[in-house]
């Protein structure tokens, strides 16, 4: 064979390999997006981004016009947190389209709205900020997954009226949610609030230290797992930050006996007049995948789902049938998946015990 006729058969091998190699999925694109909380230099990102690495979640992008600032450990830092930044400007300025389309994201996990609240800026002035926003991910990308962060707890010593305007926002947060979700572009209420301390887990009374960056991470991270449809821990009972009592006291998670394989674990993770959020989580109890799962309760409080993630819910009278998606009904033995679901009740909101039947 001559030399070339040897080498056009090594140019044809090497383009029937890359024509035959399989096409890699692509990475999930996942933007964090706020203030110093998140970006300076916002070391929960890095607890966050290695929690997922171990837990499997490989497949992932972190996404930003901001370049990583340290934290000590390798991580993807790409980040949209912009220290010292108001929701309010963002939203009035425009400056989040530049930014998605920069970056392209599938998901947005936002924590924003510290410093209008030190700027006193009305409530209902930051949910139209966020509203904007949500508007501006969805003309970016239709199907965006995103979640929204109750926001940590302040108190600096320059505002000691900033503790309860904080209060105020979270607490109006998950009805701003239900109203502005969607089926192709679901909202979904992460609870920053509950169980962190601005005395022991800030160094400022506002900013997160070591302690504040790990109870972030693991507060984001059964969202955001639930979103990439895999296994993940059963989340802490959440509750929220009134610092009144509620309608009805958000009940711990008990485990139901299941059947087939797996169980159901029902959550209060929110609760506001007249609405509620909750998370089940499902768990495959088997030694085998399960190739889907159901899970079904009855509601004795009058409770009517409105919306529904990570799961097709239907309700007939009391009782609720929710369903695996397609993405997420294959669990292997020990794994675990959540979904979550917005709610109205009235008078009382008693939490049911869900039973968990595994195809």
């Amino acid at each position: 064979m001559s030399k070339r006729s040897a080498l056009v058969a090594a140019l044809l091998l090497v383009l029937g390999l890359l024509v035959a190699r399989p096409a890699e999925a692509a990475a999930v694109r996942i933007m964090p997006l706020g203030d110093s909380i998140t970006g300076s230099p916002g070391c929960w990102r890095a607890l966050l981004w290695n929690k997922l690495q171990n837990g499997g979640f490989t497949g992932i992008d972190m996404v930003g016009t901001l370049p990583a600032q340290g934290c000590g450990v390798p991580y993807d830092g790409d980040n949209e947190g912009h220290g010292g930044y108001l929701v309010t400007n963002v939203a009035d300025q425009n400056q989040l389209p530049a930014w998605l389309s920069a970056t392209r994201p599938d998901i947005v996990m936002m924590h924003f709205g510290t410093n209008d609240v030190w700027s006193n800026k009305p409530t209902a002035t930051i949910l139209a900020a966020y509203g904007k926003l949500v508007d501006q991910m969805r003309a970016s990308n239709p199907t965006m997954k995103i979640l929204v962060a109750q926001i940590i707890p302040m108190n600096p010593g320059t505002c000691p009226e900033c503790a309860q305007r904080a209060v105020a926002l979270n607490n109006a947060i998950p009805g701003w949610a239900a109203s502005k979700t969607t089926a192709a572009s679901p909202i979904v209420v992460v609870d920053q609030w509950t169980g962190f301390s601005t005395s022991t887990d800030t160094y400022d009374g506002v900013h997160p230290n070591d302690s504040g960056n790990q109870k972030m991470a693991d507060k984001w991270y059964p969202a955001l797992s639930a979103l990439l449809g895999g296994a993940q821990p059963s989340p802490s009972p959440n509750t929220s930050p009134s610092t009144s009592p509620s309608p009805s006291p958000t009940p711990s998670p008990s485990p139901s006996p299941g059947s087939a394989g797996c169980t159901a674990t029902y959550t209060i993770t929110n609760q506001w007049g007249g609405g509620f959020q909750g998370e089940v989580t499902v768990k495959n109890t088997g030694a085998a995948p399960t190739r889907g799962w159901t899970v079904t309760w009855t509601f004795a409080g009058g409770q009517q789902v409105t919306q529904a993630w990570g799961g097709t819910a239907t309700q007939s009278g009391a009782k609720v049938t929710v369903k695996n998606e397609s993405w997420n009904g294959s669990l292997g033995a020990g794994a675990s998946v959540t979904f979550g679901f917005i709610a109205s009740w009235n008078g009382s909101n008693p939490a049911p015990v869900p039973a968990c039947a595994a195809a």
